[in-house]
């Protein structure tokens, strides 16, 4: 457990706590752990806010907007509010200069029972990298990048206890604490291979005083582009409405805790006068389409228009169905806009929408087309996010600069995770699963044609329908027909990219309807679909598929109360990389770890440019992880910077 110790607010347990404290500050030696995971503070006391900062972070603190929940903390100036993982309050901790003005009580609770929080801290805080393979780069905070040479077994005051061994240049080693490593060492993730020193040079302590410096340049340049940004504004949302008190009310489930944090951050984003620019990122079922639809309802409630991106037709044309009605009903006009619907449709639908008549329009790339043409355009939502290039994305924003836009995404790309790892983007992570959801029973091994059988006729008699994905378009064909030998009278359907559109959505709608218990399919069923009566998938050469491509396939099933199950075969062995991905989807089992399947598919394919040319090389010497972290403590430097210093003042 993480301590977090604040003199003046000890409870009932003072007298146990001021011993500890006692024993850290005159014996140290005695409680290394405790040492390790503490943080003692008292009025008065000499101290930096950018260290306490740090050692926040380094005990796995989340840093948030606005504190909520054990283990969060928010910055704001002089002032940090901290919600102590050991207390049932948060604390407010203000800085006058260099000393702790005050340490005070905030009176809100947690949005999650301590129990429910628990459940998720073992995903949020960052873990000892059991994972790691002999031979691969490892990046210690204080030391430098070594390779790592497996774990070594020391006695300390008769305890035997297992260290991970780093090599240095000229031999050189280091032994790393496992209950430390999870602060001080990631992976290394570039493009290059890494520099190794040796170990007590000053080498790596002037590597990251230069990459410090790249990286404050680099902050300076996005703060800079970010205050070009704030200059444009627009009329800030009103936050309330009919229309959306009614389309909440319509809603059929019980939001989660993520949910209505993420909802209260959008919307305060909407209500500022500056465009918003915000993630919402979260696994497949985790409800990001009902808070999308929530913001569009909020922007049509303020006179705006507004365009929901999807990556495809199918997924397109589900939005439109799912939503349609529930617009309808609070009389929100909607059109559908693809190379599916008629030209006539499409005709009007565009006319609709340069008169003002449409409020809401779904499409596809369509939508990004020059004879589209909005008469009051205010929020663009993008869907599925990696799925689109940034041409695309800044399409819309070149329309009209005070554009607010809502991206979603399971699994964010490289660059995504970048902005949002150095505090640059504002993102809303969805962690916590709906009611009802069950973890995917997943299944790994050689293909084979009884277990293959058995699990498509288990999923039968129940009443449930299946996918099984062959991601060849040329043998697709063959291998539905050997599959219908395998289970005669089942009927099975098949969708690939070369199919037409309106085969494809034909297909897709007799699955829905349940005219089809198999579908065979291509990776086209990799984003967005929503159907809750498909519990089992089968994948059959899924050492070929990209680590997120396979997460999200997975999260196709299980999508309500029925438990799921996911076969992932191979015809041979996974080896190199492909058997990394597989070993990360074996980690991966709870609910929620799309963030962190983006991460370990980060490390695991390498950093690539990131960031941008002029930023490739720093990344380099330090890696992705810690660069990433230096940016983050850059950009806050200088806007502490900004804050503090004196302002201009023209006279009158």
């Amino acid at each position: 457990m993480i301590f977090g110790l604040f003199r003046n607010f000890l409870g009932k347990n003072a007298d146990w706590y001021l011993e500890q404290e006692k024993a850290l500050r005159t014996t140290p030696h005695k409680v290394p752990l405790l040492k390790n995971k503490t943080v003692i503070l008292e009025t008065n006391l000499v101290a930096s806010l950018p260290q306490l900062l740090r050692r926040l972070d380094e005990l796995g603190y989340e840093k948030v907007l606005h504190i909520g929940r054990f283990g969060e903390f928010a910055h704001r100036g002089g002032i940090i509010d901290v919600f102590p993982i050991n207390s049932d309050s948060p604390i407010r901790i203000e800085f006058a200069g260099k000393h702790i003005d005050s340490i005070e009580y905030i009176a809100i609770e947690s949005d999650l029972p301590r129990n429910e929080w628990e459940k998720i801290v073992k995903r949020t805080l960052q873990k000892p990298l059991t994972d790691v393979a002999e031979g691969e780069y490892l990046v210690h905070l204080d030391h430098g990048i070594g390779r790592f040479a497996g774990f070594k077994t020391i006695a300390i005051d008769g305890e035997d206890l297992e260290y991970y061994t780093l090599m240095y240049a000229q031999g050189d080693k280091l032994f790393v604490p496992k209950d430390l490593a999870g602060r001080k060492l990631t992976r290394y993730v570039g493009f290059t291979t890494p520099r190794v020193h040796r170990l007590g040079s000053t080498m790596w302590l002037k590597t990251k005083r230069r990459v410090r410096k790249d990286a404050r340049k680099f902050a300076e340049e996005l703060l800079k582009l970010y205050a070009q940004r704030s200059l444009v504004t627009r009329h800030a949302y009103v936050k309330t409405s009919t229309e959306l008190d009614a389309f909440i009310a319509s809603f059929p489930y019980e939001e989660t805790p993520d949910q209505n944090r993420a909802w209260e951050e959008i919307a305060s984003d909407l209500a500022s006068p500056h465009p918003m620019d915000r993630l919402l990122a979260g696994d497949v079922g985790f409800g990001k389409t009902e808070i999308a639809l929530r913001a569009a309802v909020l922007a049509v409630a303020n006179g705006k228009q507004v365009a929901i991106l999807a990556p495809t037709t199918v997924l397109a044309d589900q939005h439109f169905r799912t939503s349609e009605e529930r617009l309808r009903d609070i009389g929100i006009n909607t059109a559908l806009l693809t190379r599916l619907v008629d030209k006539k449709t499409q005709s009007k639908a565009i006319a609709d929408l340069a008169s003002g008549k449409v409020d809401v329009v779904i499409g596809t790339h369509r939508l990004l087309s020059k004879d589209i043409v909005f008469k009051r355009l205010g929020l663009v939502v993008i869907d599925e996010e990696q799925r689109f290039g940034v041409k695309h994305k800044e399409r819309f924003k070149q329309m009209r600069s005070a554009i607010d836009v809502l991206s979603l995404s399971a699994t964010p790309i490289p660059r995504t995770l970048a902005q949002s790892l150095a505090n640059i983007r504002p993102v809303s992570r969805l962690q916590i699963p709906p009611a009802g959801r069950k973890e995917i029973m997943t299944n790994f091994g050689l293909w084979d044609d009884d277990v293959v059988k058995e699990a498509l006729r288990y999923e039968k008699q129940r009443g449930g329908q299946s996918y099984v994905l062959h991601n060849r378009v040329a043998t697709i064909h063959t291998f539905a027909q050997e599959l219908r030998q395998l289970v005669p009278g089942l009927s099975i359907g098949i969708v690939h990219g070369r199919l037409g559109e309106r085969a494809l959505i034909d297909v897709m709608h007799q699955l829905r309807s349940g005219k089809i218990d198999i579908l065979v399919a291509t990776t086209i069923i990799e984003n967005g679909l929503d159907l809750a009566n498909v519990n089992t998938i089968l994948i059959e050469e899924s050492g070929k598929l990209g680590l997120a491509q396979a997460y999200q396939l997975r999260g196709r099933i299980g999508r309500g109360s029925t438990q799921g199950h996911a076969y992932f075969f191979w015809k041979h062995e996974p080896e190199g990389k492909a058997a990394l991905r597989i070993d990360a989807l074996r980690d991966a089992t709870a609910l929620g770890a799309g963030w962190d399947i983006a991460m370990r598919d980060l490390e695991i394919r390498g950093a690539g440019n990131l960031l941008g040319k002029e930023q490739a090389g720093a990344l380099n010497r330090v890696g992705f992880n810690l660069y990433a972290q230096l940016l983050a403590e850059a950009v806050e430097s200088l806007r502490q910077e900004k804050k503090n210093s004196p302002s201009v003042s023209s006279g009158s």
